[in-house]
Order: structure tokens, then C-alpha cells, then sequence
């Protein structure tokens, strides 16, 4: 029988799906479940985003589009990241994709070749890694553990550049963690990769509209105009407008890059559809109050959450500003027992978490940190309460 690729020896799939999918077989079976696993915004945008989408639908052309993407939507693509201070791009600069994560790939497979060296900090993303291996890059990882509130220090990155990887990825609002960089934090990374000539750099920002506490978003390209060159932004429709099962991701940047990541679509995707790209104009061009007002919600449930975690005697949550996510230290359980179950790691807690109290959270090991676990909170409003208070009783309940 033929073989399937070597690749494919590299590929795994998503370990954030594979709890959520054991979450829903539960819930099926009748448990009753509370899943703070998958970061699925749990919203749907306005009104106005159906009535372009119904419009285009009627309106089909049944045509082949731009493997960049339309003038229209390249154009609210570009007025978008003005709002955020991204300013002098043209569509040149910009190409879009199935999702940023395609995008992301699109990115790797445009920047790093087989031995490259591909540099993220920890807790990072699952896919990253993923991406990663199956590109046969050469994984750097920069640790940074709770003690440092899961952030990268500018001495890390000086250390982590002179080693000259072609990639340096950056995620700011970050998942798993929710953590943001302040405008000084961000200034003082870019003072290094300006040293560093020889590094492309990617910031996966798609939650740039999920900031907290007025923090603001900001970029290296704000700091050091000079950096444009090399930074390449990555932003969706997935998280700010509710709209994750659209698949409409985009980047602006160099436009060599964006030429290269539409010379990729033309060979992956072709185009975006009609209809998706009729909605994601809307959804970044039309009325903002949805996102506004979700991202107000987020922030009360933040508060909820990182009190009910900091209340645990011995379990540590930095307090994150941006995203929907916690990742609290839970190391604190590890060597003891919950109804004769040894917790031995992370893998262990979120396992018996769920089959003792119906909770389903990420073990942080999936991101790189084995300390911690991931808390989405995008569950219902009504679910999130019982939840903590489940996680506080498990605690409790510790031996």
C-alpha cells in the first residue's frame, strides 16, 4: 500500500479540540458540562453583516475572484487598521486568507524554508509548533513562566535575535493567557529588533479589539516607524465580530510579503468567496457596536474570573487585559489527590476536573507551559459562576 507523506508524521491535530470534542461526547451522553475550552467568541455580529451577505447571495456573480482579495474589501481591510494607528499601506500591502491561521501558514510557507529558525515565546498558541513542524523549521521557544506575567522580556528577544531565526512570531493580545503589552513594553521590544536586521517579524493580533483596562493596542510599526519593512500584521473577523465559522483572515505588510502570500492563495484557494467577502466588508466597515459592547462584557467576566481563580489558596492568575482568556498557575495540585486520583500534571487536573465536576479547560502543556491551564470564558453568562465555583469546590476538595 502507498505511504502518506513524511509531513504528515509532523502534523497533529489541534489538542484544544480534542478536549472540546470529549467535552460535547459527555454533554451528548447527558453530563451536565460547563466547558471553558475553545475560544469560540460565542456571538454573532450585527444585522448588517446577513443583509450584505443575503445581498451578495442575490447578486452572485458566480465568477472567480482576486487571489489578494476585492478592491472593496482590500480597501475596508485598510481603513480598518488606520483606526489602529497602522497608517501609509496600500493594497499592495495587504492579502487575505480562509482565517488568519491560514494566513499564517500562507506566512510560513512564503518566509521559512526547512531548517530556518522560527522564534515565539511560551505559552504560545497551539498551532504555532504545529506549523512549525510541518514546515521543518527550526522551533526556538523563549519561556516565559508566570513570574514574569507570560511576558517576553526585551533581554529574552536580544538573546533569542542573535541567533538570527528568518521568523520572530509575536502575539499581542496573547492566547492562552489574555496578557497585553504596554506601549512602553511594546517600544522597548522594538529598540531590539531594530538591532536585528535579519528577522522577519509576524504579530498575530487578532484580538487588537479585545483590550482591556484603556492598555490600547499597540504595535512595533507605532514605535519604530522604520520596522515597517519588516512587520507584518495578521488580523481576522473571527474574535472581534463574532464571525469565527466565516473563515476571513488578512495581513498587512511588506508587499513582498502580501504578493507572496497571494501568489500562495492563487495555488491554495484561489479566492475568498462572494459572499464571505460581501460580509466581512460589512463587519469592518459598518457599525461598531456590537464588538464595543461584547468587549465591555469580556472585561466584567475577566474581573469574575481572575477573582474566583486568586481566591484558590496556592493558585496564581496574572491578571490578563485583552482576549477572553485566564491561565492561572494550578501547580499547586500537582502530587495531590481528588477522590483517590493522583494529580500528577496538568493533563491530570483538567482530566479529572472534568469527569469529577463537568468542567472542561485546556491543560497548559498544549501551550507549552505544563504550570498552567487555559480558562476561556466565553461560555454563557449564566454558566460562568457555576463553573468557577466548580473549579473552587475541586480545589477544596484536594488530598
Amino acid at each position: 500500500m502507498p505511504q502518506l507523506a513524511k509531513r504528515m508524521g509532523r502534523a497533529k491535530p489541534s489538542a484544544i479540540m480534542v478536549v472540546a470534542e470529549k467535552a460535547k461526547q459527555l454533554k451528548a451522553e447527558g453530563r451536565d458540562i460547563i466547558s471553558f475550552s475553545i475560544g469560540v467568541p460565542n456571538f454573532l455580529p450585527g444585522g448588517h453583516v446577513y443583509d450584505a451577505a443575503r445581498k451578495a447571495l442575490d447578486n452572485d456573480s458566480g465568477q472567480y475572484g482576486s487571489n489578494r482579495g476585492s478592491n472593496e474589501l482590500l480597501d475596508a481591510l485598510l481603513a480598518h487598521v488606520e483606526q489602529v494607528g497602522l497608517t501609509g499601506y496600500t493594497r499592495a500591502n495587504c492579502a487575505t486568507g480562509i482565517g488568519a491561521k491560514h494566513v499564517l501558514y500562507n506566512l510560513g510557507e512564503a518566509l521559512l524554508d526547512a531548517g530556518d529558525g522560527f522564534a515565539f515565546a511560551t505559552p504560545y498558541w497551539t498551532s504555532y509548533v504545529d506549523i512549525g513542524e510541518i514546515l521543518e523549521a527550526d522551533i526556538q521557544l523563549l519561556p516565559c513562566p508566570p513570574e514574569q506575567d507570560y511576558k517576553l522580556t526585551p533581554a529574552q528577544l536580544d538573546a533569542a535575535l542573535a541567533r538570527k531565526p528568518k521568523v520572530f512570531l509575536f502575539n499581542n493580545p496573547s492566547n492562552p493567557t489574555g496578557m497585553v503589552y504596554t506601549k512602553d513594553e511594546i517600544a522597548a521590544l522594538a529598540d531590539v529588533i531594530v538591532k536585528h536586521p535579519d528577522t522577519w517579524v509576524v504579530t498575530d493580533d487578532i484580538y487588537n479589539r479585545m483590550v482591556f483596562d484603556d492598555v490600547g493596542y499597540h504595535n512595533f510599526v507605532h514605535a519604530r516607524p522604520e520596522l515597517r519593512d519588516r512587520v507584518v500584521f495578521v488580523d481576522s473577523l473571527s474574535k472581534t465580530y463574532g464571525m469565527p465559522g466565516w473563515r476571513a483572515g488578512f495581513m498587512v505588510g511588506p508587499e513582498v510579503v502580501a504578493t507572496a502570500v497571494t501568489t500562495m492563495n492563487s495555488n491554495h484557494i484561489t479566492n475568498l468567496p462572494e459572499i464571505v467577502t460581501a460580509a466581512a466588508v460589512a463587519a469592518l466597515s459598518g457599525p461598531q457596536d456590537v464588538p464595543a459592547a461584547r468587549r465591555a462584557e469580556f472585561q466584567a467576566k475577566r474581573d469574575q474570573v481572575v477573582a474566583a481563580l486568586n481566591a484558590i489558596p496556592g493558585v496564581s492568575c496574572p491578571v490578563p487585559q485583552g482576549a477572553f482568556y485566564a491561565f492561572p498557575d494550578i501547580s499547586v495540585a500537582f502530587g495531590k489527590s481528588h477522590n483517590g486520583k493522583v494529580i500528577g500534571n496538568d493533563v491530570d487536573l483538567c482530566n479529572a476536573l472534568l469527569d469529577a465536576k463537568g468542567v472542561a479547560c485546556v491543560p497548559g502543556s498544549a501551550f507549552g507551559e505544563p504550570r498552567g491551564l487555559r480558562i476561556s470564558y466565553t461560555c454563557p453568562t449564566p454558566q460562568l459562576a457555576p463553573g468557577l465555583q466548580r473549579i473552587q469546590e475541586f480545589f477544596a476538595e484536594l488530598q
